[in-house]
């Protein structure tokens, strides 16, 4: 059995897919990207748009019960690896100690810089 989960403070998904799924004690988020849901719009400048991605996944995570502390794997994907440096500053604020495996990759995200998935485990 699985449930499905959308967030009302992210962005509406933009095809057909869920924000989260849970299946047992895992949690699966969608990626994410810098889109403000009321405006729309992704902020100017990368770390501002690395902190609304972080947003986003975190109403994500809530929306299921669970937060970004639960993560046990997140998946960055950059559009430029130059961000990298500040992706981590960022990731600091938004993902706790001890931190989860993580994986960064450049990827040919079109018209926005920053794009982050994750897999929650909320089990005992």
């Amino acid at each position: 059995m699985k449930d499905v989960f959308f967030a009302d403070d992210a962005p509406k998904p933009a095809g057909p897919y869920s924000h989260a799924v849970r299946g047992g004690d895992t949690i699966y988020l969608a990626g994410q990207g810098p889109w403000d849901p009321q405006t729309g719009d992704p902020p100017d400048g990368f770390e501002e748009q690395a902190r609304q991605t972080f947003r986003n996944l975190e109403g994500a995570a809530r929306a299921a019960g669970a937060s970004l502390a639960d993560a046990v794997r997140i998946g960055v994907y950059l559009r430029d690896m130059k961000d990298f440096p500040v992706l981590n500053k960022v990731y600091e604020e938004f993902v706790p100690s001890p931190f989860p495996a993580r994986t960064t990759i450049q990827s040919d995200l079109p018209g926005f810089a920053i794009e982050i998935d994750a897999v929650l485990y909320v089990g005992g």
